[in-house]
């Protein structure tokens, strides 16, 4: 009798721990499938705003602040953007001064709580960059897909997607310079975006799902003029855009591809994010199970995964990614690139977190993206 209240004690523990356990993989592995673009990425450590004055702000000195090139700041009610190092400002030796571009919204006072981000520009075209836009409504899957549409003469659109912890106003980054050469720009809203249909399920799914409104966004673009596309990912984006190159029924359509900061490797991608989130380190190999069973990932990394499928790509690729990313590891761009070594160039961008190749120089992106465009106009 005593052996069998043990057994059944021992079994009851057995059973509770499973449950604990399942249930810390699935608050662990929320840290990665549901990002929100006000949840800072793994390089987006919080910062203080120390002074400002005329074209100046003074943050406290880490790696983040001390990145070259020009970045969003973002905090609680306010936006901003700041441009160089200014090496020869005098500060305080736990400092750092940088050239502040403009005060977008808000105020930056002393004490204030921001962080860096590539989102450079808030609100539409029309208000943030005095492009005329229609805003449309794509139809997909689930229902509208909001988008800006920037109207210009070439027959070749690009579609333009962000990815994580973004929204639709991070392409506004390269509309300027596709504006200038002409191209129409489709900017789409996808599944799970504050204005967009909610996923069934509430989840991201690193592409797997959200493809399908990517190819949505190609359709509604050839039904309206458009001879060929040009599919320009960030990060999940990116992988939208690969996906749907390699599996869309119209990638005939599809002329190139751009992809910043592709996530290729979802298993590192899930381990950062969740990381970023104070997930303790015992209970990663939980939330990464979790997440790829919830999300219905495959086990391993996108090249892997659908190898076939890429190895009938057929279009020009431009891959935009450097070493510093610690949110998407470049190491399957370089495969990527080295597997297709006819079709795709890879730009290596130092100094660069998560989605920010534009923010880190934007001159040597915009050579790059327009030695690489000319020949798909």
């Amino acid at each position: 009798m005593r052996l069998r209240t043990k057994a059944v004690a021992a079994a009851t523990t057995m059973i509770g721990v499973s449950a604990a356990a399942v249930a810390a993989g699935r608050y662990a592995s929320d840290a990665a499938l549901k990002p929100r673009p006000d949840r800072p990425l793994p390089h987006d450590p919080p910062l203080t705003v120390h002074a400002t004055a005329a074209g100046q702000i003074t943050l406290t000195r880490s790696l983040a602040s001390l990145r070259p090139g020009t970045y969003g700041l973002t905090g609680a009610g306010c936006h901003a953007v700041v441009g160089p190092v200014l090496e020869d400002a005098p500060h305080p030796a736990d400092c750092v001064v940088r050239r502040l571009e403009r005060v977008s919204r808000g105020t930056l006072a002393p004490g204030t709580r921001v962080r860096f981000t590539p989102q450079v520009y808030t609100g539409d075209p029309r208000d943030a960059l005095g492009l005329d836009h229609t805003d449309v409504d794509v139809p997909g899957e689930l229902g509208p897909l909001p988008a800006w549409f920037i109207p210009a003469d070439r027959s070749a659109w690009v579609i333009t997607v962000h990815g994580l912890g973004t929204t639709r106003e991070h392409p506004m980054v390269v509309l300027p310079f596709l504006h200038k050469r002409q191209f129409p720009v489709l900017d789409l809203g996808y599944r799970g975006d504050p204005d967009a249909p909610r996923p069934e399920d509430g989840l991201g799914h690193f592409g797997r799902t959200e493809w399908h409104d990517l190819d949505a966004a190609i359709r509604y673009a050839v039904r309206h003029g458009a001879q060929s596309v040009i599919l320009y990912g960030w990060s999940t984006g990116a992988t939208m855009a690969l996906l749907a190159a390699a599996n869309s029924a119209v990638r005939d359509r599809v002329s190139g591809l751009v992809l910043d900061s592709p996530v290729l490797d979802w298993r590192a991608t899930l381990r950062a994010l969740a990381s970023a989130r104070r997930i303790p380190s015992a209970l990663l190999p939980l939330a990464i199970r979790a997440a790829e069973g919830r999300a219905a990932l495959p086990e391993g990394r996108l090249v892997d995964a659908v190898a076939a499928d890429l190895d009938g790509l057929k279009v020009p690729t431009l891959i935009l990614h450097g070493p510093d990313d610690t949110v998407a590891p470049w190491a399957p761009s370089r495969e990527l690139a080295a597997r297709h070594s006819e079709l795709v160039t890879l730009h290596q961008v130092r100094q660069a977190p998560h989605a920010a190749m534009w923010n880190a120089n934007p001159e040597g992106y915009e050579d790059m993206l327009g030695r690489f465009l000319t020949p798909l106009m």
